[in-house]
């Protein structure tokens, strides 16, 4: 059976998600803002759970359709297949957001899409008029955009973006699929110099490093999908021992360095959870000292943005001192996310191409120099 499948994402990594996934030869791939659709059965499930690198989690979308008043919602609700997917035991709780809509009220959605689930299910389960909800999960999730509700099932469970390798991180760290995002925009493919003199908790080279070796980021986690009868176990199995037979091994010149101490040592450790130490070379170094000599090297980071961790002041000496360096050394090529509105100003030259990128809520630009 053939579902449709959509994996939510930050806007502006539409496009990398989508070739991820025909990369994975799964048809019928098609982009929205903040989201992005495919056709698979329960392989396609498994292969967009344990590769994706950069989108948020992989929904199974039971329906979609237009609602103007609760009644609407409960009655299209209630027409949608869910005996199709939830068992009479199955745990289907229910949650989502509402934008731009006249249903606005997020807790009244959640239950009358519950009301309705249960309804149709009491319809399709013979003889059961509670449900006990103790079996596998099915967590339902709707989306209600300009009046268009999207029902969703989610198969991940916990967000792609926890790989499971960072259970310490420092303050305000980056999310480990926009760090993935930012690597694949800088085309790094293991050949070059890797370096990131921000690197806080070691997310962008520990990101990678894994794209550097192909490893699969949920190659060692478990998702909620597998628990669910409709998908055999030996899928997963399969899936994840094919994604084992096309890592790759090598010498990598992979570097991470950062001003904080107690932030080294923890990406040390984050870089052991997730298999990759050994061919990731982190110090604590001053990014305003920069000297790194080499015939061929990238550079990406993540600096403060005067935001959360420093003041604007402090963030635009550490711009200004970064600049001078890097504007001075040779064969580097620079992919530098920030928020600061004068970030060109202060960093001592206009970037020669820019992207819009969103860190969590963040309105931020990924600033490219290729030298």
């Amino acid at each position: 059976m053939d579902y449709t499948l959509c994996v939510p994402c930050l806007l502006g990594l539409e496009s990398l998600i989508a070739d991820e996934l025909k990369r994975m030869d799964i048809p019928d791939v098609k982009s929205e803002n903040g989201r992005v659709y495919f056709r698979g059965g329960p392989e396609a499930v498994a292969a967009a759970n344990i590769g994706l690198r950069c989108g948020e989690r992989v929904l199974l979308e039971v329906g979609r359709f237009d609602a103007l008043s609760f009644d609407e919602l409960f009655e299209k609700t209630r027409a949608l297949p869910w005996e199709e997917f939830i068992p009479a035991d199955g745990a289907f709780p229910v949650k989502g957001y509402s934008l731009n809509s006249k249903l606005f009220s997020v807790s009244d959605c959640q239950k009358i899409i519950k009301k309705a689930v249960v309804e149709r299910l009491k319809a399709h389960h013979a003889g059961i008029q509670w449900f006990e909800e103790s079996g596998a999960l099915y967590q339902i999730q709707f989306s209600i955009m300009k009046d268009n509700v999207s029902l969703c099932i989610d198969t991940s469970g916990q967000g792609l973006h926890k790989r499971g390798y960072r259970p310490a991180h420092r303050e305000a760290p980056l999310k480990e699929t926009m760090a993935a995002s930012m690597v694949k925009l800088s085309r790094y493919r293991g050949r070059e110099d890797f370096c990131d003199p921000f690197c806080g908790s070691g997310t962008i080279p520990i990101e990678a490093a894994l794209i550097a070796r192909n490893i699969a980021p949920g190659i060692s986690r478990t998702f909620t999908a597998m628990s669910w009868p409709q998908i055999d176990r030996t899928v997963w199995i399969r899936t994840k021992e094919a994604a084992r037979a096309k890592e790759y091994q090598g010498e990598y010149r992979i570097a991470g360095s950062d001003i904080d101490p107690a932030a080294i040592e923890m990406a040390k450790e984050n870089a052991r959870r997730a298999g990759v130490a050994d061919i990731i070379r982190f110090e604590v170094a001053d990014a305003t000292r920069f000297d790194r000599k080499t015939e061929n090297g990238i550079i990406v980071t993540n600096p403060p943005y005067g935001e959360r961790i420093m003041e604007k002041q402090e963030a635009e000496e550490l711009y200004r001192g970064f600049g001078k360096r890097f504007l001075a050394s040779e064969n580097w090529k620079l992919y530098l996310l920030s928020s600061h509105t004068e970030f060109e100003r202060t960093f001592g030259k206009p970037a020669d191409k820019k992207r819009k990128l969103y860190n969590g809520m963040i309105k931020c630009d990924l600033f490219m120099y290729f030298k």
